[in-house]
């Protein structure tokens, strides 16, 4: 039987080489069989394969990536050496998909969000990437319906890993309701973080703000870390929905009532963009000490994914 660490570090093998990036996922094969490169670069040679130790020292870096098809061969023959599940690696290479999570496929903001130029420019002026670097392993999402059925406030706690170095930062968004004015929105950060740059547009209702991490990660570091928004600014509230660019892991949202004000009909829902219809709607049972509802999605799509209901 493996011992701990054994067991760990296969542990961590199998998540590199479900979520990727390809750099990251070679990097984690090699020292979980503990191959150093001229031993891998002797390997493939008996198998006819011929590949410089600079090259594969660049493929796990991130600083090249396979493309010629004697690359993707030596890539095919590296799962063999490396004992890893044939494609496990060659999948990671696929330009298309959810098996290509170097940049994963995307929809724009555009699609996600009705108010997405005022969202754009906000995150220009935080000089946003289009890929800030992180990969959601775990989003867990708290939501508080207050007694005059208004969006009181949420909180998130989220695990990221990383597929760059150097990533230090998040950039979370929140939208309101109608009538929300995002100028006196509270942002909190609760755990491994601090509240950096905050800006809003006022007639959209919407705020992005800078969460910095209490660390500069490396890629294929994971990061666990939470914040909040107390808001209550806005008008009724019927429903919260999440926007998804990128395909990912495990989301989980939670929604909660005051018990002054509860609702007569929950329900989950998906979108394919904002201005597209409701789909894949399921009856939700509002339920427990405290009345709410939840959904657990396990691996999110491009998209939006949220909790709808209806008032008396």
């Amino acid at each position: 039987m493996a011992d701990g660490s054994t067991a760990a570090a296969e542990a961590e093998l199998a998540q590199a080489l479900r979520t990727g990036p390809f750099h990251l996922a070679l990097r984690t094969a090699l020292s979980a069989r503990g191959l150093a490169l001229h031993r891998v670069q002797h390997r493939l040679a008996q198998r006819g394969v011929k590949v410089g130790v600079t090259s594969l020292s660049y493929w796990q870096q991130g600083a090249r990536r396979p493309q010629r098809p004697e690359s993707l061969r030596a890539v095919r023959m590296l799962e063999e050496v490396l004992d890893l599940p044939a494609h496990a690696l060659t999948r990671l290479l696929q330009p298309q998909g959810r098996a290509s999570t170097e940049r994963p496929a995307a929809r724009s903001y555009r699609s996600l969000l009705e108010e997405s130029h005022a969202l754009e420019l906000l995150l220009a002026e935080l000089e946003s990437p289009a890929d800030g670097g992180l990969h959601t392993v775990c989003h867990l999402e708290r939501v508080l319906i207050g007694a005059r059925r208004e969006l009181r406030g949420r909180d998130s706690h989220h695990v990221v890993r990383a597929h760059r170095d150097g990533v230090d930062r998040y950039l979370a968004i929140h939208h309101g309701d109608t009538g929300c004015d995002p100028g006196l929105v509270r942002v909190r950060a609760t755990e491994n973080c601090r509240v950096g740059r905050v800006r809003w547009h006022a007639a959209a209702g919407v705020l992005v703000a800078e969460l910095l991490f209490d660390a500069r990660l490396r890629a294929g570091e994971t990061y666990v870390f939470g914040y909040g928004f107390d808001d209550g600014t806005g008008g009724t509230s019927s429903e919260y929905v999440r926007g998804f660019s990128f395909a990912g892991g495990q989301y989980v949202l939670q929604v909660r009532f005051d018990d002054a004000a509860l609702p007569v009909r929950c329900r989950r829902f998906t979108r394919a963009s904002a201005g597209a219809p409701r789909s894949g709607q399921r009856e939700l049972t509002l339920a427990g000490r405290h009345p709410g509802v939840h959904l657990v999605e396990q691996g999110v799509r491009p998209g939006i994914l949220g909790i709808a209901w209806d008032w008396s």
